[in-house]
């Protein structure tokens, strides 16, 4: 019992530490057996009892649909990224006008769960690649950011999963991404600092070069007024 009652506190130090435990978003081997509309119906059912013990009256006309709209949105839209189907697909392109300097997309939107308290995850990615021949559609850097961020994360695997696709979509290893974000477990919960953010970043290639990276991180500086 003393054991079951260690290996518990160390599970939620965990998860208020907010510690990863792996680069891939931890799966069962089930995951897709089950169609989209059977997760929600299965949700839906595990929300309203949620909501029930709770003790939540769901007669009530503003709580009714409550059930049905979560699962829907879990499904559907905030844990949308954890099906394989919804992957971009990111068309590159020959580099023919043979630019060979460093491009960069940042304030690219991210919204994301936290895989420990389900809470959002709100800030901000920035990117960038050094291309090798290839090129990739700007808003394509975009849909990996909202596909890797759509599902329960840790914002340092997010980082990882943004630059290994990057990498794999361009054929090279001299990608970069900094998130800077707020995540609300620690806002609006716990401590409840309203005010900190948090900032992580994966380098690969050039970019592990201090020169390069400084170089990355004064365009991300740059201020944007149009």
């Amino acid at each position: 019992m003393k054991l079951d009652r260690t290996l518990e506190e160390h599970f939620e130090d965990l998860g208020n530490d907010h510690v990863s435990s792996s680069e891939q978003t931890p799966m069962r081997k089930d995951a897709f057996v089950l169609s989209e509309e059977e997760k929600i119906e299965r949700i839906r059912g595990n929300v309203r009892e949620i909501m029930l013990t709770l003790g939540l009256d769901l007669e009530d006309d503003s709580l009714r649909g409550t059930p049905d709209r979560v699962a829907k949105m879990y499904v559907k839209e905030v844990f949308g990224g954890l099906a394989p189907k919804k992957k971009p697909n990111s068309s590159t392109f020959e580099n023919k006008y043979k630019y060979g300097e460093m491009l960069v997309e940042k304030n690219i939107t991210v919204y994301s769960t936290c895989e420990h308290h389900l809470l959002p995850i709100v800030g901000k990615a920035h990117i960038a690649y050094i291309s090798n021949g290839t090129v990739v559609g700007l808003s394509k850097m975009n849909r990996i950011v909202d596909y890797f961020a759509k599902r329960p994360q840790v914002q340092e695997r997010l980082n990882i999963q943004i630059v290994k696709e990057l990498q794999e979509v361009l054929g090279t290893k001299d990608v970069a991404c900094v998130i800077d974000a707020k995540h609300l477990c620690v806002n609006s919960r716990g401590i409840r600092d309203v005010d900190s953010s948090t900032v992580t970043a994966e380098y690969g290639g050039k970019f592990k070069e201090e020169a390069t990276r400084r170089e990355f991180l004064d365009y991300i500086n740059l201020e944007t007024n149009f």
